[in-house]
């Protein structure tokens, strides 16, 4: 592919990106160019997006024993370290280039170290590395997500190994068929697969991803008998704060512009965290009489969660609704793990997983009415039965390809380089026996 090839399919991308409507296009036939509030505001949301990484590090850090904090906040900090320098190599040439190998993935030589962005700005105003690098950040927090279902119990560098190809074999192909301009599900139906902001490629690829992989890897030694309970909630709610932040830049920046649609996807975002929060201790005043921090935490998540689909799509009304729901939904799945007996660590599945599906296929009862009618005018009669299909088989590939090709990237690696830890080193925990540290400096570690 030529660079001009190249320059031509980024402008079609900007132009059917599928994250987002409303993107400020150049003049037929003149050259983009750059917009900088909207460069601004992507750089910015890139920002907030990492930000959610280290969030993510605490908020899982402190769910663990205090023998596992650091292991458990190392899975995040080396999916920057491992996936910030796929993406770049490789990773966004597999996501955004032109379809290859049947539309299985995409490919281009000239994105390959983004060689061929070197002067490229985007018809939404931005310049493509903003892009290149704000795709990247959803593409380091997908698999760090996954972690949180095995922790306390995964080497270092079977963990590395296992992101690794994840997110060539597994990532990547869910990101080309979603967002790319001629991705499978992105060209679904009328106007596509809907998931403005990750629900498929993120969160149900990596939560049934993480309740594969703890089936794979099995429970934790004493699970359930003995007490696992948080060594540090206080980092747990520091971090569920951080995402709640960082989700901003996740959702609102998802528009690829800084306009109306920009603003409706930062306000559902809060409204529905605010909801998954409130139903959350709701619950567990009715259940238990009291509520608690995790729970509060636990709820934020569900709500964020479940509106990153439908960011782009619902109303406020919808947002409440849909966040309602998901705490719901997440609270009773985390309640069957309990009675099922299977050991997701710290939920992976019980939140992002079930958020997930909850979101792609219940946005579809809340949709605006000018989505619909732009809708209509592509494919006449078309309505909530026709979209739910298209968005339940883009739930159902995705849970089918992911769980697949984790198990068998799982037993590739188990029996190359290892994966789980042995009883000693669980026993004595991930922080001293992998990483040679402490968290804390203790001595009487739980």
């Amino acid at each position: 592919m030529t660079w001009m090839r190249s320059l031509r399919f980024v402008a079609i991308l900007g132009l059917g990106l599928g994250l987002g409507a409303g993107l400020p296009l150049a003049a037929a036939g003149a050259a983009p160019v750059n917009d900088t509030g909207t460069t601004a505001w992507m750089l910015t949301s890139t920002t907030l997006v990492l930000l959610m990484v280290p969030g993510l590090a605490m908020f899982y850090g402190g769910l663990v024993r205090t023998k596992n904090v650091l292991g458990t906040m190392m899975h995040s900090f080396s999916a920057m370290a491992v996936v910030g320098v796929l993406w770049t190599v490789v990773g966004y040439a597999l996501s955004f280039g032109p379809n290859a190998l049947g539309g299985l993935v995409g490919w281009s030589r000239d994105l390959v170290l983004l060689r061929g962005i070197d002067h490229t700005i985007l018809p939404a105003g931005v310049p493509e590395y903003a892009f290149a690098m704000f795709q990247g950040k959803f593409a380091i927090i997908t698999p760090a997500l996954i972690a949180g279902a095995v922790a306390e119990r995964i080497s270092f560098r079977g963990w590395v190994a296992f992101i690794t190809l994840w997110v060539l074999l597994v990532y990547c192909p869910l990101c080309h068929w979603v967002w790319a301009s001629d991705g499978y599900f992105f060209n679904l139906g009328a106007k596509g697969a809907i998931d403005f902001a990750g629900g498929t490629v993120v969160h149900i690829s990596s939560g049934v991803a993480g309740l594969a992989l703890a089936l794979f890897l099995g429970a934790r030694h004493g699970y359930p008998k003995t007490a696992m309970a948080p060594n540090n909630l206080t980092f747990t709610l520091i971090g569920a704060g951080l995402l709640w932040v960082g989700w901003f830049g996740f959702n609102a920046g998802s528009s690829i512009a800084s306009n109306l649609e920009t603003a409706r996807a930062l306000t559902v975002t809060q409204v529905a965290a605010a909801a998954g929060a409130l139903t959350w201790v709701l619950i567990e005043i009715i259940r238990e009489d009291k509520l608690t921090s995790l729970g509060m935490a636990s709820g934020i998540l569900a709500g964020l969660v479940v509106i990153t689909p439908a960011a782009g799509v619902v109303q406020v009304g919808g947002a409440i609704a849909l966040g309602a729901i998901a705490s719901c939904t997440c609270y009773g799945m985390i309640m069957l793990k309990n009675r099922l007996g299977y050991d997701d660590s710290l939920d992976a599945f019980g939140i992002h997983g079930t958020g997930g599906i909850v979101g792609a296929l219940g946005l579809t009862f809340f949709i605006r009415g000018s989505w619909w009618a732009e809708a209509a005018a592509k494919h006449p009669g078309w309505g909530l039965l026709s979209q739910l299909k298209v968005q339940a088989f883009a739930v159902a590939t995705t849970i089918v390809f992911s769980v697949v090709m984790t198990l068998l990237i799982a037993w590739l690696v188990e029996k190359v380089v290892g994966f789980r830890v042995a009883e000693g080193v669980e026993k004595t925990g991930l922080d001293h026996e992998i990483h040679g540290e402490r968290a804390y400096g203790l001595n009487n570690l739980n």
